[in-house]
């Protein structure tokens, strides 16, 4: 696909934000599942060509394979609710 008919994808302003946050902190439970909710939200998304090249820089500074972040956050999320939970009972985090 070219560079042309890339799309923006819509949460690609607020993404970019949580990716900053991520690399200054560094890697944690919770930047490792927010490491993994993004790569899930931007694998194969026909645009943010920086935020993808973005994820792939902070998985190979932490030494980590896709599978194996996979790996280490299905164990957190297995541990308990790594997000806050609304009074509804609904996660604060868009997954889409």
């Amino acid at each position: 696909m070219t560079q042309g008919l890339d799309q923006q994808h819509p949460q690609e302003h607020r993404d970019r934000a949580i990716l900053e946050t991520i690399t200054q902190e560094g890697r944690s439970d919770y930047n490792l599942v927010e490491l993994a909710r993004l790569y899930i939200r931007y694998d194969n998304f026909p645009g943010a060509r920086q935020i993808q090249q973005d994820l792939q820089a902070i998985l190979a500074q932490w030494n980590l394979t896709v599978e194996e972040l996979f790996t280490l956050t299905r164990a957190i999320h297995q541990q308990g609710q790594i997000y806050r939970r609304t009074k509804s009972g609904e996660d604060i985090q868009d997954w889409s």
